[in-house]
């Protein structure tokens, strides 16, 4: 397959690093995202001709606008997003809810997600190119305490609907990786206490029963989607092991 360039945001840790990390394995170029540069430095001194990075946060205003610049005057040229950064906090009730808390929540798992696509659209379409959005099941179900995180990823699967609708040119997937074992999981088992109890046992159980996904599993997924997704897909969420799904799966 011929290289293609895919920017990968929350790059450094779990599944946006399991990314990065397959993207690379099969020769593509990356232009990597996180507010940590340690692990992204790695990647650039081990795959230097294949690596750009940007040690950035994604809700700062001129960030898209700098990834976008960076790909462009890397590589010159867009045939992927992956769109994995985001927040689980804040965990409340929506009656104890903070709305600055809330705001700040959508502008790292919304906002700039948004931010990102007005930006990489022009060159999308010039690629005839591909958006995968990092969701989650949480997007389509509700747990209690889940509010701001839940309604965050609803919007991004409508923003991927929305995308589709608009530029037939790209092809836009929304992926639910499942429940991975990743720091988002730490946070949710040491913060998760206003969940239901039965809900909140279910994450924990999985957990200490070896249940949760691994970042290369679902990872590998949204790595193969980036630069192979066909154009029937495009508006449509998935679960990451879904029947649709079964061709961008890689033995782990």
């Amino acid at each position: 397959m011929e290289s293609k360039v895919v920017i990968v945001t929350g790059a450094s840790r779990g599944i946006g690093l399991a990314v990065a990390q397959t993207l690379l394995a099969a020769s593509h170029k990356v232009v990597l995202v996180s507010r940590s540069a340690e692990q992204l430095q790695e990647l650039k001194e081990r795959y230097p001709s294949l690596v750009a990075y940007l040690a950035a946060d994604m809700t700062v205003a001129d960030t898209a606008f700098r990834v976008k610049e960076l790909a462009i005057l890397t590589f010159g040229k867009i045939d992927g997003v992956v769109v994995n950064h985001g927040v689980l906090s804040p965990m409340t009730r929506i009656e104890n809810a903070s709305i600055e808390e809330w705001k700040k929540l959508y502008d790292a798992n919304f906002f700039s997600a948004l931010a990102l696509t007005k930006e990489t659209i022009p060159h999308l379409r010039e690629a005839k190119g591909r958006i995968v959005y990092v969701s989650s099941g949480a997007a389509t179900g509700a747990y209690t305490s889940w509010g701001a995180y839940g309604s965050s990823k609803a919007a991004l699967n409508s923003l991927s609907k929305h995308v589709a609708v608009e530029e037939p040119d790209i092809t836009t997937v929304a992926v639910s990786p499942g429940r991975v074992d990743t720091d988002m999981q730490k946070e949710l088992r040491e913060r998760g206490t206003e969940m239901a109890k039965k809900d909140y046992e279910t994450f924990k159980s999985d957990f200490e029963e070896g249940r949760l996904v691994k970042p290369q599993q679902s990872g590998g997924v949204i790595a193969m989607l980036a630069v192979e997704a066909r154009p029937e897909l495009s508006g449509k969420y998935f679960k990451w092991d879904a029947s649709e799904l079964a061709e961008y799966r890689r033995e782990q």
